[in-house]
């Protein structure tokens, strides 16, 4: 259970409140499907294989991209990872004080920031990294091969969707509707 009351319960209450609403209930049903596993897998990451390192699932993806790639802009591990520019700021000089990641200046051009792991972090994911894939089969466990290469295909297709459309329909939403009031309580730039 990832929350106060369970999956079928929460459904069941969905149904309830909306039952008459037209509304496309099979899209609903996937996306807060989608939403709660994230979580529940995120919860449960967090509180057994990361807890022995000391890491978040958030520190834990930074060490991730910048482990797979090498050696990535700020900006790029960033977007990979899923977070802010500001929210990798805080994870990045955590990871830093920990002997995890260092920055090093960009070639060519002064003003980018390159993220690499130390000797340090590069022998943490090896050695983490196994049992984090222990615990990807774990939260699959009562799926088939067939299954989660089926939920792969399905959640990329999703994924790719987003990739290729989403830009658009979140422009021609913005249009429709006026940006909100800044929180500042400055006047909203023109």
């Amino acid at each position: 259970m990832t929350g106060h009351h369970t999956l079928q319960e929460t459904e069941q209450a969905i149904a309830r409140r909306l039952g008459e609403v037209p509304l496309r209930h099979d899209a609903m049903m996937a996306v807060s499907n989608i939403y709660r596993a994230a979580t529940a897998i995120r919860q449960h990451f967090e509180s057994s294989v990361l807890r022995g390192s000391d890491l978040t699932w958030t520190a834990f993806v930074v060490l991730w991209v910048v482990w797979i790639w090498d050696e990535m802009e700020t900006r790029h591990v960033a977007e990979e990872a899923g977070i802010s520019k500001g929210t990798l700021t805080g994870v990045v000089k955590t990871l830093e004080g920990r002997g995890l990641v260092e920055r090093g200046a960009h070639a060519t051009d002064g003003r980018l920031v390159l993220l690499r792991l130390t000797d340090k972090g590069k022998d943490l994911m090896q050695t983490l990294f196994p049992a984090f894939n222990a615990e990807e089969a774990f939260v699959v466990e009562r799926l088939s091969k067939d299954d989660n290469e089926s939920l792969a295909r399905t959640l990329r297709s999703v994924v790719e969707h987003l990739e290729e459309e989403g830009d658009d329909r979140r422009a021609a939403l913005r249009a429709q509707s006026p940006p909100p009031p800044r929180r500042s309580g400055r006047r909203p730039r023109t």
